[in-house]
């Protein structure tokens, strides 16, 4: 197969406790861990993210510019959404415990959890999951080229994404004055999955 590892060398690591990893934490219930060839010296075209939420949690708006993630539902549930590249349609995928959920490189997504204590794992085809965010795109790119670009006036741009941290990973921030209110709530309320061709709700396939 090619392998570069040296499977006799005294550093080689055959197993690794990712509770000792973490990718990014908002608090307690809501947390990354991660996976990749730095934590495991083995591993090959294959890493992963361990992700933890509560409902109405977010992992944010991002892409894969190096990999196709694979999403794998242990406890609670999430949605994941994608934007359909070919299409120009936001598509919703709802799983739960054992299903799964296919992003293919390079496509953005997010996903939504509509469950306390949900837990799933993003799957990767790479030896280290990268990732471009959605709000390092925002606040990292010149107000002044998105203000000229989209004709926008370039304060009120400024304005509306000051409050965006890079970086976010888990929304809403912990500290967002919006927190408490409903709208997560509603949004997910909103969604319809069962009338999505590809959902794996079982009630899609009941006769």
């Amino acid at each position: 197969m090619g392998s570069t590892t040296d499977y006799t060398s005294p550093a080689t690591q055959f197993t690794f406790d990712m509770n000792n990893s973490p990718l990014f934490k908002k608090d307690n219930q809501n947390f990354i861990n991660v996976l990749g060839i730095d934590q495991l010296n083995t591993l090959e075209n294959v890493s992963l993210l361990d992700i933890f939420l509560n409902a109405g949690n977010v992992i944010e708006p991002h892409y894969h510019q190096h990999a196709a993630e694979l999403l794998y539902c242990i406890s609670g549930a999430v949605t994941v959404s994608l934007l359909n590249p070919f299409t120009k349609q936001i598509q919703d995928y709802p799983i739960t415990p054992g299903q799964v959920a296919n992003v293919p490189q390079g496509w953005w997504h997010y996903m939504v959890s509509t469950a306390d204590d949900t837990h799933f794992l993003g799957i990767f085809n790479a030896p280290t999951p990268e990732v471009i965010l959605g709000s390092d795109l925002l606040t990292l790119t010149p107000a002044n080229i998105m203000a000229h670009t989209y004709c926008l006036d370039e304060n009120q741009w400024e304005k509306a994404i000051a409050p965006i941290k890079p970086s976010t990973f888990i929304g809403p921030p912990i500290d967002c004055n919006r927190a408490n209110d409903n709208s997560t709530y509603q949004y997910i309320n909103q969604m319809h999955p069962y009338t999505h061709q590809n959902s794996l709700n079982p009630q899609y396939f009941d006769n």
